[in-house]
């Protein structure tokens, strides 16, 4: 199926559009996840646009990849890519976490048919993930499983847990993507004041049989080249792509700073935003 591949300036267009919408989505229900939702544009821009083998027109494919948004509270994220990717009508992001919308605070699988799976309790979405992946293996099906974790929620054992069965099983059509922030819901003066997010991904994920990357998840390029590289790669190791980015990421006033984490822009904050949006694409 057509995954509408898109040249490297196209999808950083895109990623802008997609913070774009995250935006207006907030501003617009006063409400919702911005940090980490703007943390990962860049990483579902690829995914959606450039790597998952999908189609719009008829979302429960049976052979399409399957994507699992652990971190379930960056919605404005899924949605607004969900948008953009011809799921769902632009004007239905209005409706966000409204009574009966087919689009809640956090994903609800029962609500919409573009989702895999309804996620928010963090550390759970991996091992649902690794469900799928393990039954892609029995039934012989081709399709990939992506899941986006944060660096936060790992420190749920959970996720260590799923690690450790995804290596046992070979999995290798599982790709798990870290949005390696830095920065959970409510920052911390010192490393001794609050738990840090996630340390040493990386050697960690190594140490649980993983194939294991890390890139500047901000760079479209290295994005594509390494979840295309994962992705090509059936050697029986789980993939995992630890992805450094930046909270708020695309905002200077919202960049690194815990206060985003929840919170909608007013007005001014909302102008300030797209003007800045806008200001990289003259």
């Amino acid at each position: 199926m057509n995954n509408s591949i898109q040249t490297v300036d196209e999808l950083k267009r895109t990623a802008n559009e997609l913070r774009k919408r995250i935006l207006f989505t907030a501003h617009y229900k006063k409400q919702g996840h911005v940090g980490g939702s703007l943390s990962c544009a860049d990483i579902l821009t690829v995914l959606f646009f450039n790597q998952l083998a999908i189609d719009p027109s008829n979302p429960k494919w049976e052979d399409r990849d399957r994507f699992v948004l652990s971190k379930g509270h960056t919605a404005l994220g899924l949605y607004g890519i969900l948008s953009l990717r011809g799921y769902i009508p632009e004007e239905e992001l209005k409706t966000f976490d409204q009574y009966e919308s087919r689009l809640q605070a956090h994903p609800d699988m029962t609500r919409l048919d573009a989702l895999d799976m309804s996620t928010g309790s963090l550390g759970q979405g991996l091992s649902t993930a690794v469900g799928m992946a393990l039954g892609a293996k029995r039934l012989k099906k081709d399709f990939h499983v992506y899941c986006l974790i944060g660096d936060g929620e790992s420190q749920e054992g959970q996720i260590w847990e799923a690690a450790n069965i995804a290596e046992k099983y070979n999995l290798d059509n599982l790709i798990v993507v870290m949005d390696q922030n830095g920065l959970q819901q409510y920052g911390w003066k010192n490393e001794t004041d609050r738990m840090p997010p996630e340390q040493k991904a990386k050697r960690k994920f190594n140490s649980f049989g993983f194939e294991t990357w890390e890139v500047d998840g901000h760079s479209i390029a290295d994005l594509v080249q390494v979840l295309t590289v994962a992705k090509k790669s059936s050697n029986g190791l789980p993939k995992a792509i630890i992805a450094n980015t930046v909270k708020g990421k695309g905002i200077s006033f919202m960049e690194h700073n815990y206060n985003w984490h929840s919170k909608a822009p007013n007005d001014e904050e909302y102008r300030m935003a797209l003007t800045e949006l806008e200001g990289g694409f003259d």
